[in-house]
């Protein structure tokens, strides 16, 4: 089967989440990424939560997996100028270099955009940092947590109320994201590359890309540069797009933007005389009386289980979702439907399950092909096919001839 990106090369040079993250959409859309590690490997390598199973497959790193799929693994000692030639090497013949290296480490090793365009007019050069390259924090090391979580203004803005605790995020939420933003930029690059022949740059951060997660409410604070409100439960803006919890303990929530719903969401809940409640009459009633509607609401959900509540509310027409566990994600008939969590084979481990990029071709089967390498796998054969011989090959990794 023919990919998209067959016929792309992506020289990688990053670590942990969200670079490999955007590596690893381009690797399954077909391209060929080299990835690049230091000789002791990427630090995420063994970082990962083990899988709580008694079988031979427990101890198998499957969140380095899921960001570093179907690519091919190369050590290197970047402080040796024999390493960075190799990369210089690399990239004359390939048509991207990515890597989250700030810029000051880039022209340390000679990895900037200008190094690298001399050797390869064509080359798409992209870099994925925290906060950018430019500017008072382009030397700061940003992660997820930090730089697209707390420095954006996400964390304060998920707050449940002014006072509420700043929500802790789940893992790479905000790496994964803004490799998609990477993606994005990629693809568009090395279309203006067939276009005018011309190598082009390209970057994004932690740090933008949240602030664009944003941008609804950013839209309004760039004007009044007022924070915004943290709103509880009982403070939401309507009853129709909140949350709440059922009798066995799961939760329900609800998106149902028009005041049109009203009547058919009272239906569902057995409350049609709240319809003409002058307490409930109109949007602006509703929303001065939120914290006794909330109460009532959660009263009346607290008598049937969420699955109960769900049939109810598809024979009515209401805009819900179950608030599943990650673990009742896994078996959702409509996960299955769209092939969301496809079979993957790792040799001497057997078969297991992963998570496919977020894009269908309707024409193509778009899946991963092969597990995550091992740590400096495809070194040898790659340095081989470059032409250096057995015993340069052995002096680059600082290892003896008989290992």
């Amino acid at each position: 089967m023919t990919r998209p990106l067959d016929d792309i090369t992506i020289i990688e040079l990053d670590s942990w989440m969200a670079a490999p993250s955007a590596g690893v959409i381009l690797a399954d859309l077909g391209a060929n990424v080299i990835k690049i590690e230091p000789l002791n490997g990427d630090p995420m390598r063994g970082m990962g939560r083990p899988a709580k199973i008694d079988t031979n497959i427990r101890d198998y790193d499957f969140q380095f997996d899921i960001d570093n799929r179907g690519k091919q693994s190369i050590c290197l000692d970047l402080t040796r100028q024999d390493a960075i030639d190799i990369v210089t090497k690399l990239c004359q013949k390939a048509d991207v270099f990515m890597c989250n290296l700030l810029a000051r480490r880039q022209q340390k090793y000679g990895l900037d955009p200008a190094s690298l365009l001399a050797v390869n007019s064509k080359l798409v050069h992209a870099t994925l940092t925290g906060y950018g390259t430019r500017g008072p924090d382009a030397w700061r090391p940003g992660y997820d947590a930090t730089a697209f979580f707390g420095r954006s203004g996400l964390h304060d803005a998920m707050r449940e109320g002014e006072d509420g605790l700043v929500p802790m995020a789940r893992p790479a939420q905000g790496d994964h994201v803004t490799g998609l933003a990477l993606v994005g930029a990629i693809l568009a690059a090395i279309r203006q590359v067939d276009r005018t022949g011309e190598g082009q740059v390209v970057e994004t951060s932690l740090y933008e890309t949240a602030v664009w997660t944003l941008a609804t409410d950013y839209a309004v604070t760039l004007v009044d540069q007022r924070p915004v409100r943290k709103r509880s439960r009982e403070e939401q803006l309507s009853p129709l797009i909140n949350r709440y919890p059922c009798g066995d303990g799961r939760w329900i929530v609800f998106n149902m933007p028009e005041p049109s719903w009203w009547q058919g969401f009272c239906q569902a809940l057995n409350r049609p005389e709240w319809v003409e409640d002058e307490r409930f009459a109109s949007a602006k009633d509703r929303y001065q009386h939120m914290a006794e509607l909330v109460s009532a609401i959660d009263a009346i959900m607290a008598q049937k289980f969420r699955d109960e509540w769900g049939q109810i509310f598809d024979e009515h027409g209401i805009i819900w979702a179950p608030v599943l566990g990650l673990h009742e994600v896994i078996a959702d008939p409509q996960a299955e439907a769209i092939n969301l969590f496809p079979p993957m084979t790792a040799p001497g481990l057997g078969d297991y399950r992963t998570i496919r990029i977020p894009m269908n071709f309707h024409t193509l089967d778009i899946l991963p092909s092969t597990p995550a390498p091992g740590q400096g796998e495809h070194t040898r054969q790659i340095l081989t096919d470059l032409g250096y011989s057995g015993a340069e090959i052995t002096a680059l990794l600082k290892i003896k001839t008989a290992a």
